[in-house]
């Protein structure tokens, strides 16, 4: 019901996540990450806990593949599971187990993983994984650009309705969550239209929190 990529910056460090499924507020469920650790997306019949879990095994130092090892070797279940990681120096390793629904695969490369299920084809993660590496740019504009390819090459069997970006950089906090938890239009094309509002502003709504009195106006009537 999903195809998604985790992915890492090389020039920044920033992670990022973006996903897309049928189901209804996809991102909420599968999307993890923090900064300076990495990025999972936990899929397919979702256990929401494997995502925190596999990002603190790898901030105690496991790379992405030792992470999952340990995963797979202490958690039950992990036949209905897909569960994807990238670590801070790039590593990829994807988990999909054998009774994923439908159509499923996988792709990865250094920095970027991708996975799906009830795929329309085989050859979906491999087009967000290309899609990603021949972008440039900030990591939300290479997520989008990956989530479409991947929409272009066939997406999911049936139509999407859920999507989200989630990227972390420096701070303790996710510098961009975006949702479109349900919509019959293109949810990768809400999240699209959301980023090119957000971006601009991102790094103000970073600064606001850091130091507001140095933070620029919020440019809203009322605020003059």
């Amino acid at each position: 019901m999903t195809f998604s990529l985790v992915a890492r910056c090389p020039q920044t460090g920033m992670f990022g996540v973006g996903i897309s499924s049928s189901s209804p507020a996809v991102a909420a469920r599968c999307s993890h990450t923090r900064a300076g650790v990495g990025a999972v997306a936990s899929q397919n019949v979702t256990d929401p806990t494997l995502g925190p879990l596999t990002l603190d095994l790898m901030e105690r130092g496991l790379s992405a593949s030792a992470a999952i090892q340990e995963v797979q070797q202490t958690r039950e279940f992990l036949e209905y599971r897909q569960l994807l990681a990238v670590d801070s120096q790039g590593r990829t390793a994807i988990h999909s187990g054998p009774n994923s629904l439908g159509i499923w695969t996988q792709a990865s490369a250094e920095n970027v993983a991708s996975g799906g299920n009830l795929l329309a084809n085989d050859s979906v993660p491999q087009a967000i994984v290309d899609g990603y590496l021949a972008s440039s740019g900030h990591i939300g504009d290479r997520l989008i650009a990956a989530m479409r390819a991947g929409l272009a090459a066939g997406g999911e069997a049936g139509p999407v309705h859920s999507a989200g970006m989630l990227i972390v950089d420096r701070v303790s906090w996710p510098v961009a969550e975006l949702r479109c938890d349900w919509t019959e239009d293109c949810p990768i094309e809400s999240i699209a239209t959301a980023w090119d509002i957000y971006k601009p502003q991102l790094d103000a709504y970073i600064q606001r929190a850091l130091d507001p009195r140095a933070a620029p106006s919020y440019g809203v009537p009322g605020d003059e």
